[in-house]
């Protein structure tokens, strides 16, 4: 691999993309998988700005650390636009554009939560520590996360990237994943509340499996998750991360209220997790 001298602030968690490859890669990624303005997550040094600047397209780079800030303004101009910010507290613009970054591995989980609240953006393209890429893709099983997102984003998992591609070397390695906000929701908008509640209480219902998950968390008979399952071929033993995106929209469908209908209101979920929500 040929590498950028390059490297990341230890109390800041950066681990810079060092490998050209890999920086080509994505570049090659957000061109012909995306559109729209770009704004980038965590320019350090700016081998990935470089490459998306290239691409003909507005991009904002975000970048927390001073000092790189007036190194990047430096080096692109009015090229490209260059702020000071930390990705936790930043307001995304409203309009359509993609996101880009090497995420610092410590705020993954955080920065992803930030940018499922963001209502602009429609792609994302973000390098992520691999275990969370594999498992927000639903390799292996999805996380709790994953589930409670999924009937509005899709999640995939386009390349391991090796720990020795950054600078400095991180302990994990690293993952390349995808997301994309869902022309045609599987769930409407108006219940994501009331669905997230609803994913919540089925992975930390106590059971053995599926079966007994779905009927203990109170908002399915048990004649219902027995068709439900035969239906769907779902094994009774599987778990809350064997589930596809399809298949939570279809229990949301079977277990939300009728106008006019009366139902039991659910117990609360315990404090002790259930199989399924690691």
């Amino acid at each position: 691999m040929q590498h950028h001298r390059v490297g990341g602030r230890h109390e800041l968690g950066q681990n810079f993309l060092a490998d050209r490859g890999l920086v080509a890669a994505v570049q090659r990624l957000v061109g012909d998988e995306t559109a729209g303005p770009i704004v980038e997550i965590g320019a350090g040094d700016g081998a990935l700005t470089a490459a998306l600047a290239r691409l003909g397209r507005p991009v904002t780079a975000l970048e927390i650390d001073p000092r790189r800030v007036r190194r990047l303004r430096e080096r692109f101009g009015d090229a490209v636009a260059v702020v000071q910010a930390d990705v936790l507290r930043h307001r995304f613009p409203a309009a359509p554009h993609t996101v880009v970054g090497n995420i610092p591995f410590h705020l993954t989980t955080s920065i992803i939560r930030k940018l499922m609240a963001e209502p602009g953006w429609r792609h994302g393209v973000l390098i992520v520590q691999w275990e969370v890429a594999r498992r927000r893709a639903g390799v292996g099983g999805a996380s709790l996360l994953t589930a409670s997102w999924w009937p509005w984003y899709e999640f995939g998992l386009d390349r391991r990237i090796p720990a020795a591609a950054f600078r400095p070397v991180p302990s994990v390695d690293g993952g390349l994943l995808t997301m994309r906000r869902r022309a045609a929701p599987l769930v409407p908008a108006d219940d994501r509340g009331a669905y997230q509640d609803f994913v919540r209480q089925v992975f930390q219902a106590p059971g053995r499996g599926l079966g007994e998950m779905l009927a203990r968390s109170g908002r399915l008979r048990p004649e219902q998750v027995r068709e439900w399952t035969r239906g769907r071929r779902v094994p009774a033993r599987a778990l809350p991360k064997d589930l596809s995106a399809q298949d939570w929209a279809e229990l949301w469908r079977l277990s939300r209220p009728r106008p006019g209908s009366a139902r039991t209101t659910p117990p609360p979920a315990p404090r002790r997790c259930g199989r399924g929500t690691r």
